[in-house]
């Protein structure tokens, strides 16, 4: 090839100063609420009592952020609006450990050169305010209290490729909404103000933490959350978890926070899913506002322009300590009362500290008195014959939480009465929960016992399903299912588990099928490790006693000594509660005595 051919290459020399800043704010300015997150952390970081935020146009046109925070002295504003100047760290070491929100000294920079800027801001020592431009570079005195005041108007004017990407204003908005109410969770203390064009958009008063998170959370979220407190060595994470029953189709209510940072970490995320594996499955999403404090020095913040992505220095061992944390809540915490009536109880440990009431009929040993209810004996729950007591021992009610069977309702309900009241049991929930951790622990233990069907059950099969069963064999005989091709177009159910062999005459081919469409669902290779929960709740709901049985009253009561013994038995493997306590004082309300 002859020299002539080579391509010529432009020279080597440095950017503008313009550009650079241009090219800093692509990675740092998405849209205006980028703008908006930036300086009201600016402000959290000058120790602002009070940020109000106005907008016009959804922030396109016009940004206004003004705090009562420390304020910047006159010969520091130029420096504020330069590239790389901050007050916030010094030297490499200080990077190690950050412990404010803002620390790259960009954020301003960045937005004056996609926009244009002003701040004006006062010292508690100065006499006077002072405002600067930021194209200009001029200081001049102005009248202002103290803090500071920035306004960021024309977004993107100076590149307008990147306004043609802006959305309408009312989403541009929400955005800027969205922004300011991530950041409010975790300051409470901090009164935050945001308006549009005239209108009060979000207001949100300084006060206790709980009462900031529940005005920002769903409405459900407040009678349907506990209460996260955990602290080990170097860490501690506090906050509020929902239950699954305030869970959401959408990602839309989780914060997490790390040294008051809102994030979003895969590592924090899934170790919270994880939390909810047992009670939460599907596509539901959890709600849930989680605050972690740990040595900044083991979590680098420095890994991402926008700073919303972390990397932590021992994130297995962090992983751990949150999953355990959000799991004990989820299991253990006690209920939350507000007005003058509290929520049916729903959690067992709750019944413990609960105060005692003399219920009538219950006799001086709190022995169940027989009420002459005429009932079916059903042999249905013969997997629950060792749980049930010959009689009701001495001084037994206190021992039994969930008291003793009196009826069962519309073939679904099992009504007992404990000391408390009265208590309304979903049986097919409850039971489904007691067969989800007994297989757990079978599987665990490798050891779920198979029942062979005296008469093998044959089912027409489409293509896939054979195949499906030809393919996952040994996890179909891992989990306790001998199932197998009978034909190009049958299957053959042979043997299933131990637990649901009572109910495998009526669900059998609808269980196999369902098992085949997980197993197709998760990959088989994967199922019994990454998916295992999700295979056991389909099996325990198919051996869960079925709506419309009738059950005698030592198999209810077996029933409820079966969930007094099982983890987790408050909520069925989808999420819903298993029971509810009314106590006497719920029902005195609801007839009006006293009144």
């Amino acid at each position: 090839m002859s020299s002539e051919a080579v391509p010529s290459r432009a020279p080597i020399r440095p950017l503008p100063d313009l550009l650079i800043s241009q090219i800093a704010a692509g990675e740092v300015i998405e849209r205006p609420a980028s703008v908006v997150k930036e300086l009201v952390e600016n402000a959290l970081d000058a120790g602002a009592g009070r940020i109000d935020v106005r907008l016009e146009a959804g922030g396109i046109k016009r940004i206004v952020v003004a705090d009562d925070g420390g304020g910047i002295e006159r010969e520091q504003l130029p420096l504020a609006l330069a590239r790389h100047a901050t007050s916030k760290i010094a030297s490499a070491a200080d990077l190690e450990s950050v412990g404010t929100l803002g620390f790259r000294g960009e954020a301003l920079a960045s937005i004056a050169a996609v926009a244009t800027v002003s701040m004006t801001s006062r010292t508690a020592v100065a006499t006077s305010a002072f405002r600067i431009d930021a194209d200009s570079g001029t200081v001049e005195p102005a009248a202002a209290a103290r803090g500071t005041r920035i306004e960021v108007a024309d977004l993107f004017f100076k590149t307008p490729a990147r306004r043609k990407f802006l959305r309408a204003e009312a989403t541009e908005l929400a955005h800027c909404i969205t922004q300011v109410q991530r950041i409010a969770a975790a300051h409470p203390t901090v009164e935050f103000n945001v308006w549009h064009e005239t209108r009060v958009a979000l207001r949100l008063a300084a006060g206790q933490a709980q009462a900031r998170v529940l005005a920002l959370m769903p409405e459900n979220f407040g009678a349907a959350q506990r209460r996260v407190d955990a602290q080990a060595p170097g860490i501690d994470i506090t906050g509020w978890v929902g239950l699954p029953t305030a869970a959401r189709s959408r990602a839309d209510a989780q914060y997490f926070y790390v040294n008051g940072r809102y994030v979003r970490d895969k590592v924090l995320a899934h170790a919270v899913r994880a939390a909810y594996a047992d009670v939460l499955h599907g596509t539901s999403q959890p709600a849930y506002c989680l605050y972690l404090s740990i040595d900044p020095g083991r979590v680098d913040v420095n890994v991402h322009p926008t700073k919303i992505e972390v990397r932590l220095r021992d994130s297995s061992a962090v992983h751990q300590f949150v999953l355990h944390a959000v799991q004990a809540a989820l299991a253990e915490s006690a209920r939350a009362t507000s007005g003058e009536s509290a929520a049916p109880v729903t959690r067992l440990a709750d019944l413990a500290a609960a105060p005692r009431a003399s219920v009538p009929g219950t006799g001086a040993r709190g022995t169940q008195q027989g009420l002459g209810i005429a009932q079916q004996v059903a042999p249905y729950l013969a997997m629950l014959a060792e749980a049930r007591p010959p009689a009701v021992p001495e001084g037994a009610a206190d021992a039994a939480p969930l008291g003793y069977a009196i009826a069962q309702l519309a073939g679904v309900y099992v009504l007992a009465r404990n000391d408390a009241g009265l208590v309304i049991v979903d049986m097919h929930a409850a039971h489904e929960r007691i067969v989800y951790e007994k297989l757990k622990r079978q599987l665990d233990a490798r050891t779920i016992p198979q029942q062979r069907l005296l008469i093998p059950q044959v089912f027409g099969a489409d293509a896939l399903d054979v195949a499906s069963a030809e393919e996952h064999a040994e996890t179909l005989a891992a989990i306790g299912l001998d199932l197998a091709p009978a034909g190009p177009a049958q299957l053959a159910l042979r043997a299933v588990p131990a637990l649901l062999a009572d109910g495998a005459g009526e669900t059998g081919p609808q269980l196999a099928r369902d098992v085949l469409r997980d197993l197709r669902e998760y990959g088989g290779s994967r199922t019994l490790t990454e998916h295992r929960n999700e295979l056991l709740a389909t099996l325990a709901c198919h051996g869960a006693v079925r709506a419309n049985r009738r059950l005698a009253i030592d198999e209810m009561n077996a029933l409820l000594r079966e969930m007094e013994a099982t983890e987790r038995a408050d909520q069925c493997n989808h999420g819903r509660p298993t029971w509810v306590q009314l106590t006497l004082a719920d029902l005195d309300r609801l007839f009006l005595r006293g009144r």
